[in-house]
């Protein structure tokens, strides 16, 4: 008999290590060549190389500039709140990893006779047959990227400059006016899939019957305001670099100034998930290869849209941002919830 530990057998809290390791290396190693693979992306979008001396084709050039920030000298303003600067990064970086505790990113393995989900936050019964998970998980996901915001505020705030109090004053109003429509957005997917459980949302989309396809336009919407909440181009109005410095993160120096841009680049790569989870059938694909790499393939396909925005589009002024989020995308979610209740109602039953 397995000896238990709250209930659970200790195979369990083995795989909940690994499962943390694994996505945690993940995220962390997609942060690092993410920013690499936007300055070679848009470099050959804009017709130059981009990143070419350190390695071959530059490939070493985020070990580079990690080595580079890491012995800089750190700067702390002499007026500045000293623990609110200091924690700010930290604050704005954690949110973006522990969202993936929710995110399925696969279908299971069996190790020893244990049948483990590739689900951080999620265990089988005993005979196998039962999964279970957070069954709140999008309102977990939604929750953390609510709590990311408030490090871009304290950064802004705790700077004591005029730029960095701006660009978190605009990153406040954003992640406001933006949640708001994305929320409404993922709203049809729940109605749908009549469960707020992302491995439930999941099995619903088995054998091709993404949600993107049901309800394109939630997807469309969701995904933009996703950029917005992340303040990607064209929504990054907290830095706007041609009118506040740097924004926020003027002040900042070293490894303070890289947790952000980690921060930026992890919660890109939360953001490509959950989309994925929910609208892309997440592991779901040809049965000839693993879920966990069509979870991977669709996730950086999606990284890739990113990029390719950020150097198609220019950013916005902050009125054209603010009146697209309160007049544009908060009315189009509010009709497409009312057309998928009705749909719901009256046709699909």
């Amino acid at each position: 008999m397995d000896t238990l530990i709250l209930g659970l057998p200790v195979a369990y809290y083995i795989a909940m290590v690994a499962k943390v390791l694994v996505a945690f290396v993940f995220v962390l190693l997609t942060v690092a060549y993410a920013t690499y693979a936007e300055r070679k992306i848009i470099g050959h979008m804009q017709v130059r190389l981009g990143p070419m001396r350190t390695g071959w084709h530059g490939l070493l050039q985020p070990i580079a500039d990690g080595v580079k920030l890491f012995f800089k000298e750190e700067i702390v303003p002499s007026q500045a709140s000293k623990f609110a600067f200091l924690i700010a990064p930290l604050v704005a970086l954690i949110p973006a990893f522990i969202s993936f505790a929710v995110i399925p990113f696969g279908d299971s393995v069996t190790i020893g006779g244990y049948t483990v989900p590739l689900q951080i936050a999620a265990y089988y019964d005993e005979a196998g047959k039962q999964v279970f998970d957070i069954n709140v998980g999008v309102l977990y996901i939604l929750a953390m990227a609510s709590l990311g915001v408030y490090g871009i505020v304290l950064a802004g705030w705790a700077s004591n400059s005029k730029y960095s109090l701006l660009g978190g004053l605009r990153s406040a109003a954003q992640m406001i006016s933006y949640e708001l429509a994305a929320g409404l957005a993922i709203i049809s997917v729940f109605m749908l899939s009549e469960s707020l459980s992302l491995h439930k949302i999941v099995a619903d989309q088995a054998g091709g019957a993404w949600y993107a396809f049901k309800q394109p336009f939630a997807f469309i919407i969701f995904f933009i305001c996703s950029l917005a909440e992340i303040n990607r181009t064209p929504f990054d109005l907290p830095e706007a670099e041609t009118e506040l410095v740097s924004g926020f993160c003027t002040e900042y120096s070293s490894m303070k100034y890289a947790m952000f841009f980690m921060a930026e680049y992890a919660n890109m790569i939360t953001v490509c998930a959950v989309t994925t989870t929910l609208f892309l059938g997440g592991w779901h694909g040809p049965a000839f290869l693993p879920g966990w790499f069509w979870f991977i393939a669709k996730v950086y396909f999606l990284i890739f849209l990113c990029m390719w925005i950020r150097a198609t589009y220019p950013r916005y002024r902050y009125d054209q941002l603010m009146r697209l989020g309160w007049k544009v995308f908060l009315p189009l979610t509010l009709v497409n919830v009312m057309a998928t209740g009705l749909w719901v109602m009256f046709i699909s039953k």
